[in-house]
């Protein structure tokens, strides 16, 4: 007896220091990660100020003029363009899946998303060059500005929304499935009508989920390469509208790695623009963290 007990203890000890000792290898990859990217833009780093090139919109290798401006804004404006064009139809088909459908559908809904989400990106960009850029530059852009070519800050936008929307769903799904039955049923007793049970119980039980599901999708979409590289127009200048070529960060480094690497710098400004990558998505989760500890915190009053 007490030989198991001692062993029982042993096995708990051990299993807690392996817990630990990956945790901590895990954190770890992340920092090896930010010194390897830091380390190889040093040398931009040093003969440049980080100021300029944060805020300068001036592309320039060969004259040594590094501006990152122009990028940072297009990775955002397009992710936020897809996050709004997602959200909203992610949330409603979510709650369609979970509140309103038979499970039939859901047997054959599910499976499709899952097809949806494992899709390659350039079969997604493929998609968007046939179909969304023609769109654009002979439908929708005539009613708006003289001219487009259809690979603009709207294409990538569009595309990258529907690059998202399968794991947005899926997450919505998990997340709407866990509100207690009770708390629908107690609603539906009021009086309230199944919409009115969706948007004030459902969704509201349910915010600080949607907030942890949307950060994972913003995290997927900023990063996002081939699909927005294809359809974005891949040009140095800030977008002013929808209707302008965009060049996000990922593009930027996924065009140019290997083969302009002869240029003094040209590979650190590419790290750079891969540290900028990897420390714009650590402050926003981290920011996001924040907000939704915040929420729960709220929600829990």
């Amino acid at each position: 007896m007490a030989d198991n007990i001692r062993k029982r203890i042993f096995l708990d000890r051990l299993s807690k220091r392996v817990m630990l000792t990956l945790t901590i290898f895990s954190l770890l990859i992340l920092v090896f990660m930010g010194g390897g990217l830091y380390y190889k833009s040093a040398e931009i780093l040093r003969e440049n100020s980080l100021w300029t090139m944060l805020t300068s919109s001036v592309w320039s290798p060969f004259n040594g003029e590094f501006g990152f401006w122009s990028f940072i804004i297009s990775s955002i404006y397009v992710t936020l363009l897809a996050v709004i064009i997602a959200l909203p139809i992610s949330l409603l088909t979510a709650l369609f899946l979970t509140e309103n459908t038979k499970p039939w559908v859901r047997r054959v809904v599910f499976p499709v998303l899952d097809i949806l989400a494992g899709i390659p990106s350039v079969i997604y960009g493929l998609w968007g060059i046939l179909i969304i850029v023609p769109w654009i530059a002979d439908e929708l852009g005539p009613r708006f500005v003289d001219y487009t070519s259809g690979y603009t800050l709207l294409a990538g936008g569009i595309v990258l929304s529907v690059m998202i929307i399968p794991l947005l769903v899926s997450l919505f799904v998990e997340i709407f499935s866990t509100v207690p039955k009770e708390i629908k049923d107690a609603s539906a007793s009021l009086g309230a009508t199944a919409w009115q049970t969706s948007r004030k119980v459902v969704l509201r039980k349910s915010t600080p989920g949607i907030i942890a599901a949307v950060v994972l999708a913003v995290s997927k979409a900023f990063g996002e390469t081939m699909a927005v590289l294809m359809v974005c127009g891949n040009m140095v200048e800030i977008p002013r509208s929808l209707f302008d070529s965009a060049y996000p960060l990922p593009a930027l480094i996924a065009n140019n790695y290997g083969e302009m690497l002869s240029l003094p710098k040209y590979e650190s400004a590419l790290m750079f623009a891969a540290l900028l990558l990897f420390a714009i998505i650590l402050i926003f989760n981290a920011i996001s963290r924040i907000v939704l500890q915040k929420v729960e915190e709220r929600f829990k009053l």
